[in-house]
Protein backbone atom coordinates (compact mmCIF):
# COMPACT_ATOMS: atom_id res chain seq x y z
CA UNK A 1 0.00 0.00 0.00
CA UNK A 2 1.27 3.53 -0.79
CA UNK A 3 2.43 5.68 2.10
CA UNK A 4 0.37 8.71 3.10
CA UNK A 5 1.02 11.61 0.70
CA UNK A 6 -1.01 14.54 2.10
CA UNK A 7 -1.03 16.47 5.37
CA UNK A 8 -4.36 17.03 7.08
CA UNK A 9 -5.91 18.43 10.26
CA UNK A 10 -9.07 17.15 11.88
CA UNK A 11 -11.79 18.13 14.33
CA UNK A 12 -13.59 15.48 16.35
CA UNK A 13 -16.61 15.98 18.63
CA UNK A 14 -18.34 13.44 20.83
CA UNK A 15 -20.74 13.90 23.70
CA UNK A 16 -20.99 12.26 27.11
CA UNK A 17 -24.16 12.04 29.21
CA UNK A 18 -24.24 10.95 32.86
CA UNK A 19 -20.92 9.15 32.65
CA UNK A 20 -17.24 9.69 33.43
CA UNK A 21 -15.39 10.42 30.16
CA UNK A 22 -11.91 10.37 31.72
CA UNK A 23 -11.29 9.84 35.42
CA UNK A 24 -8.46 11.69 37.14
CA UNK A 25 -6.57 9.28 39.45
CA UNK A 26 -5.23 12.25 41.43
CA UNK A 27 -8.80 13.40 42.20
CA UNK A 28 -10.56 10.21 43.40
CA UNK A 29 -11.17 9.35 39.74
CA UNK A 30 -13.48 12.32 39.30
CA UNK A 31 -13.98 13.45 35.69
CA UNK A 32 -11.02 15.62 34.66
CA UNK A 33 -12.00 19.26 34.96
CA UNK A 34 -10.66 22.75 34.48
CA UNK A 35 -12.45 24.26 37.45
CA UNK A 36 -11.52 27.82 36.47
CA UNK A 37 -13.69 27.53 33.37
CA UNK A 38 -15.98 24.64 34.40
CA UNK A 39 -14.91 22.68 31.35
CA UNK A 40 -14.50 18.92 31.17
CA UNK A 41 -11.14 17.56 29.96
CA UNK A 42 -10.17 14.28 28.26
CA UNK A 43 -6.58 13.28 27.53
CA UNK A 44 -5.33 12.17 24.13
CA UNK A 45 -4.16 8.89 25.69
CA UNK A 46 -7.74 8.08 26.73
CA UNK A 47 -8.91 8.43 23.12
CA UNK A 48 -5.95 6.40 21.82
CA UNK A 49 -6.82 3.65 24.30
CA UNK A 50 -10.37 3.54 22.94
CA UNK A 51 -8.94 3.19 19.43
CA UNK A 52 -6.41 0.51 20.40
CA UNK A 53 -9.06 -1.54 22.19
CA UNK A 54 -11.35 -1.26 19.17
CA UNK A 55 -8.59 -2.27 16.76
CA UNK A 56 -7.75 -5.28 18.90
CA UNK A 57 -11.42 -6.30 19.15
CA UNK A 58 -11.75 -6.13 15.37
CA UNK A 59 -8.77 -8.39 14.73
CA UNK A 60 -5.86 -5.98 14.29
CA UNK A 61 -2.50 -6.58 15.97
CA UNK A 62 -1.47 -3.80 18.34
CA UNK A 63 1.74 -3.38 20.28
CA UNK A 64 0.66 -1.26 23.27
CA UNK A 65 -1.24 -4.06 24.93
CA UNK A 66 -0.83 -6.72 27.59
CA UNK A 67 0.17 -10.36 27.27
CA UNK A 68 -2.21 -13.10 28.41
CA UNK A 69 -4.40 -10.51 30.09
CA UNK A 70 -1.58 -9.02 32.17
CA UNK A 71 0.22 -5.70 31.87
CA UNK A 72 3.81 -6.00 30.64
CA UNK A 73 6.73 -3.68 29.96
CA UNK A 74 7.64 -2.77 26.36
CA UNK A 75 10.70 -5.04 26.67
CA UNK A 76 8.58 -8.01 27.78
CA UNK A 77 6.02 -7.32 25.07
CA UNK A 78 8.70 -7.17 22.39
CA UNK A 79 10.29 -10.37 23.69
CA UNK A 80 6.92 -12.13 23.50
CA UNK A 81 6.38 -10.86 19.94
CA UNK A 82 9.82 -12.05 18.84
CA UNK A 83 9.23 -15.38 20.57
CA UNK A 84 6.08 -15.97 18.51
CA UNK A 85 7.85 -14.84 15.37
CA UNK A 86 10.79 -17.25 15.59
CA UNK A 87 8.30 -20.11 15.85
CA UNK A 88 6.60 -19.08 12.61
CA UNK A 89 8.81 -19.59 9.56
CA UNK A 90 6.18 -18.30 7.13
CA UNK A 91 5.84 -15.03 9.09
CA UNK A 92 9.62 -14.60 9.12
CA UNK A 93 9.71 -15.12 5.36
CA UNK A 94 7.11 -12.37 4.98
CA UNK A 95 8.91 -9.90 7.25
CA UNK A 96 12.28 -10.47 5.57
CA UNK A 97 11.10 -10.74 1.97
CA UNK A 98 13.11 -7.65 1.02
CA UNK A 99 16.22 -8.72 2.97
CA UNK A 100 16.79 -12.47 2.55
CA UNK A 101 20.35 -12.14 3.88
CA UNK A 102 18.99 -10.88 7.22
CA UNK A 103 16.45 -13.69 7.21
CA UNK A 104 19.36 -16.14 6.91
CA UNK A 105 21.19 -14.32 9.73
CA UNK A 106 18.18 -14.67 12.01
CA UNK A 107 17.81 -18.34 11.14
CA UNK A 108 21.42 -18.88 12.16
CA UNK A 109 20.65 -17.37 15.58
CA UNK A 110 17.57 -19.57 15.93
CA UNK A 111 19.49 -22.72 15.00
CA UNK A 112 22.30 -21.85 17.41
CA UNK A 113 20.28 -20.69 20.42
CA UNK A 114 17.09 -22.78 20.07
CA UNK A 115 15.13 -21.12 22.91
CA UNK A 116 13.22 -17.93 21.91
CA UNK A 117 14.38 -16.02 25.01
CA UNK A 118 18.01 -16.75 24.12
CA UNK A 119 17.40 -15.63 20.52
CA UNK A 120 15.96 -12.36 21.84
CA UNK A 121 19.01 -11.89 24.07
CA UNK A 122 21.30 -12.34 21.07
CA UNK A 123 19.29 -9.79 19.09
CA UNK A 124 20.04 -7.23 21.81
CA UNK A 125 23.81 -7.49 21.26
CA UNK A 126 25.72 -4.82 19.31
CA UNK A 127 26.85 -7.20 16.58
CA UNK A 128 23.19 -7.92 15.71
CA UNK A 129 21.98 -4.31 15.79
CA UNK A 130 21.34 -4.10 12.03
CA UNK A 131 19.21 -7.23 12.22
CA UNK A 132 17.28 -6.14 15.31
CA UNK A 133 16.46 -2.65 13.98
CA UNK A 134 15.33 -4.03 10.63
CA UNK A 135 13.17 -6.59 12.43
CA UNK A 136 11.59 -3.86 14.56
CA UNK A 137 10.92 -1.69 11.50
CA UNK A 138 9.24 -4.59 9.71
CA UNK A 139 7.11 -5.47 12.73
CA UNK A 140 5.88 -1.87 12.86
CA UNK A 141 5.34 -1.69 9.10
CA UNK A 142 3.53 -5.00 8.69
CA UNK A 143 1.92 -5.76 12.05
CA UNK A 144 1.41 -2.96 14.53
CA UNK A 145 -1.00 -0.37 13.17
CA UNK A 146 -1.10 1.48 16.52
CA UNK A 147 2.63 2.27 16.23
CA UNK A 148 2.20 3.34 12.61
CA UNK A 149 -0.55 5.70 13.77
CA UNK A 150 0.60 7.02 17.13
CA UNK A 151 4.30 6.18 17.26
CA UNK A 152 6.29 4.86 20.21
CA UNK A 153 9.70 5.12 21.81
CA UNK A 154 11.38 1.72 22.06
CA UNK A 155 13.84 2.07 24.91
CA UNK A 156 14.73 -1.60 24.74
CA UNK A 157 18.37 -2.67 24.58
CA UNK A 158 19.27 -3.51 20.99
CA UNK A 159 15.97 -2.10 19.71
CA UNK A 160 16.36 1.56 20.74
CA UNK A 161 14.38 3.56 18.23
CA UNK A 162 11.74 6.27 18.39
CA UNK A 163 8.81 6.48 15.99
CA UNK A 164 7.04 9.84 15.92
CA UNK A 165 3.34 9.25 15.46
CA UNK A 166 1.91 10.75 12.25
CA UNK A 167 -1.47 11.03 14.02
CA UNK A 168 -1.46 13.48 16.91
CA UNK A 169 -4.33 15.02 18.85
CA UNK A 170 -4.62 17.48 21.70
CA UNK A 171 -6.37 16.97 24.99
CA UNK A 172 -10.06 17.47 24.43
CA UNK A 173 -12.17 20.01 26.26
CA UNK A 174 -15.89 20.54 26.49
CA UNK A 175 -17.53 23.26 24.42
CA UNK A 176 -20.05 23.82 27.21
CA UNK A 177 -19.74 24.52 30.91
CA UNK A 178 -20.09 21.23 32.75
CA UNK A 179 -21.58 20.36 36.10
CA UNK A 180 -20.72 17.15 37.92
CA UNK A 181 -23.49 14.87 39.15
CA UNK A 182 -23.63 14.85 42.92
CA UNK A 183 -21.48 11.88 43.87
CA UNK A 184 -23.13 8.84 45.39
CA UNK A 185 -21.63 5.97 47.33
CA UNK A 186 -21.78 2.63 45.55
CA UNK A 187 -21.34 -0.77 47.14
CA UNK A 188 -20.00 -3.97 45.61
CA UNK A 189 -20.95 -7.17 47.40
CA UNK A 190 -18.86 -10.30 46.93
CA UNK A 191 -19.91 -13.95 47.36
CA UNK A 192 -18.80 -13.99 51.00
CA UNK A 193 -21.05 -10.97 51.71
CA UNK A 194 -18.04 -8.71 52.10
CA UNK A 195 -18.38 -5.43 50.24
CA UNK A 196 -16.37 -2.48 49.09
CA UNK A 197 -17.55 1.11 48.91
CA UNK A 198 -16.57 3.93 46.62
CA UNK A 199 -17.74 7.16 45.04
CA UNK A 200 -19.34 7.29 41.60
CA UNK A 201 -18.51 10.59 39.87
CA UNK A 202 -20.06 11.61 36.54
CA UNK A 203 -20.80 14.61 34.36
CA UNK A 204 -24.35 15.63 33.54
CA UNK A 205 -23.50 16.50 29.92
CA UNK A 206 -20.29 17.30 28.05
CA UNK A 207 -19.77 18.06 24.35
CA UNK A 208 -16.08 17.28 23.93
CA UNK A 209 -13.89 18.65 21.12
CA UNK A 210 -10.48 17.47 19.91
CA UNK A 211 -8.10 18.98 17.39
CA UNK A 212 -5.61 16.73 15.63
CA UNK A 213 -3.24 16.38 12.72
CA UNK A 214 -2.05 13.67 10.33
CA UNK A 215 1.46 14.31 9.04
CA UNK A 216 2.87 12.83 5.85
CA UNK A 217 6.51 13.33 6.86
CA UNK A 218 6.17 11.30 10.05
CA UNK A 219 4.33 8.70 7.96
CA UNK A 220 7.49 8.08 5.95
CA UNK A 221 9.21 6.80 9.11
CA UNK A 222 6.40 4.82 10.70
CA UNK A 223 5.11 3.41 7.40
CA UNK A 224 1.59 4.87 7.72
CA UNK A 225 -0.48 4.21 4.60
CA UNK A 226 -3.68 5.68 3.18
CA UNK A 227 -5.38 2.43 4.15
CA UNK A 228 -4.22 2.92 7.77
CA UNK A 229 -5.70 6.42 7.83
CA UNK A 230 -9.02 5.11 6.53
CA UNK A 231 -8.96 2.57 9.36
CA UNK A 232 -8.13 5.32 11.86
CA UNK A 233 -11.13 7.41 10.79
CA UNK A 234 -13.43 4.42 11.22
CA UNK A 235 -11.91 3.46 14.58
CA UNK A 236 -12.12 7.01 15.93
CA UNK A 237 -15.80 7.14 15.05
CA UNK A 238 -16.80 3.66 16.18
CA UNK A 239 -14.52 2.94 19.14
CA UNK A 240 -16.10 4.92 21.96
CA UNK A 241 -19.69 3.63 21.66
CA UNK A 242 -18.57 0.17 20.51
CA UNK A 243 -16.85 -0.84 23.77
CA UNK A 244 -18.90 0.68 26.60
CA UNK A 245 -18.22 0.07 30.26
CA UNK A 246 -20.39 1.04 33.21
CA UNK A 247 -18.71 4.43 33.64
CA UNK A 248 -18.33 5.12 29.89
CA UNK A 249 -21.82 4.29 28.62
CA UNK A 250 -23.71 7.11 26.80
CA UNK A 251 -20.87 8.55 24.74
CA UNK A 252 -21.52 9.08 21.03
CA UNK A 253 -19.64 10.64 18.10
CA UNK A 254 -21.18 13.82 16.74
CA UNK A 255 -18.80 15.28 14.17
CA UNK A 256 -15.60 14.47 12.30
CA UNK A 257 -14.17 17.04 9.90
CA UNK A 258 -10.81 16.37 8.26
CA UNK A 259 -9.23 19.14 6.21
CA UNK A 260 -6.89 17.63 3.61
CA UNK A 261 -4.32 20.05 2.23
CA UNK A 262 -2.94 20.29 -1.27
CA UNK A 263 0.27 18.47 -2.10
CA UNK A 264 3.26 20.03 -0.30
CA UNK A 265 1.17 22.15 2.10
CA UNK A 266 2.08 21.85 5.79
CA UNK A 267 -0.27 21.15 8.67
CA UNK A 268 -1.89 23.95 10.63
CA UNK A 269 -3.11 26.22 7.86
CA UNK A 270 -6.39 26.80 9.75
CA UNK A 271 -4.86 26.59 13.25
CA UNK A 272 -6.90 24.82 15.96
CA UNK A 273 -10.18 23.87 14.27
CA UNK A 274 -12.05 24.06 17.58
CA UNK A 275 -11.73 27.84 17.40
CA UNK A 276 -14.26 27.92 14.56
CA UNK A 277 -16.99 26.15 16.57
CA UNK A 278 -19.33 28.37 18.60
CA UNK A 279 -21.72 26.91 21.18
CA UNK A 280 -24.43 28.71 23.12
CA UNK A 281 -26.54 27.27 25.91
CA UNK A 282 -30.29 27.52 25.38
CA UNK A 283 -30.84 27.35 29.14
CA UNK A 284 -30.66 30.36 31.48
CA UNK A 285 -28.03 28.56 33.54
CA UNK A 286 -25.11 27.51 31.31
CA UNK A 287 -24.33 24.62 33.64
CA UNK A 288 -27.88 23.28 33.35
CA UNK A 289 -27.18 21.77 29.91
CA UNK A 290 -28.22 18.12 29.96
CA UNK A 291 -28.25 17.10 26.28
CA UNK A 292 -27.16 18.26 22.85
CA UNK A 293 -30.57 19.85 22.21
CA UNK A 294 -29.82 22.28 25.07
CA UNK A 295 -26.99 23.77 22.97
CA UNK A 296 -26.84 25.76 19.76
CA UNK A 297 -23.78 24.59 17.82
CA UNK A 298 -22.71 27.04 15.10
CA UNK A 299 -20.35 25.56 12.48
CA UNK A 300 -20.68 28.34 9.90
CA UNK A 301 -17.27 29.86 10.66
CA UNK A 302 -15.63 26.48 10.07
CA UNK A 303 -17.42 26.08 6.74
CA UNK A 304 -16.26 29.53 5.60
CA UNK A 305 -12.66 28.89 6.68
CA UNK A 306 -12.53 25.66 4.69
CA UNK A 307 -14.21 27.15 1.64
CA UNK A 308 -12.02 30.28 1.51
CA UNK A 309 -8.59 28.77 2.19
CA UNK A 310 -6.78 27.96 -1.05
CA UNK A 311 -4.43 25.55 0.75
CA UNK A 312 -7.34 23.15 1.38
CA UNK A 313 -7.84 20.55 -1.33
CA UNK A 314 -10.91 18.86 0.10
CA UNK A 315 -12.66 18.01 3.37
CA UNK A 316 -13.96 14.72 4.75
CA UNK A 317 -17.08 15.10 6.91
CA UNK A 318 -19.09 12.70 9.04
CA UNK A 319 -21.92 13.70 11.38
CA UNK A 320 -23.83 11.90 14.10
CA UNK A 321 -27.36 12.27 15.41
CA UNK A 322 -28.26 15.85 16.26
CA UNK A 323 -25.61 17.68 14.19
CA UNK A 324 -25.44 18.61 10.51
CA UNK A 325 -22.57 20.15 8.55
CA UNK A 326 -22.61 20.74 4.82
CA UNK A 327 -19.19 19.94 3.37
CA UNK A 328 -17.93 23.10 1.63
CA UNK A 329 -15.18 21.20 -0.26
CA UNK A 330 -16.12 17.57 -0.84
CA UNK A 331 -13.59 15.25 -2.43
CA UNK A 332 -13.91 15.29 -6.22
Amino acid sequence: MPLLQRNSDFLYLYDATQCNPNGDPDQENKPRMDYDTDTNLVTDTRVKRYIRDYLKATGHAIFVDGEDGAKVSPASKLQAVVGRLVADAAEMDSLFAEKPELRAHLQQLIDAEKAPDKVFKKLQSKENRTLSLYLLAQLVKLQFVDIRLFGSAFAVEGFNRAYTGPVQLNWGYSLNRVKLVESSTIASTMNDDNGTFGKDYRVHYSLLAFNGSINRYAAQTSGLTDEDVTLFRQALWDSIPALPTRSKLNQYPKLYVEVVYKDGVANGQLSDLRGYVQTTAKTDDEKAVRRLDDLTVDLSALARAIAENDAVDYAIVRTGAGLTFDNPKPRA
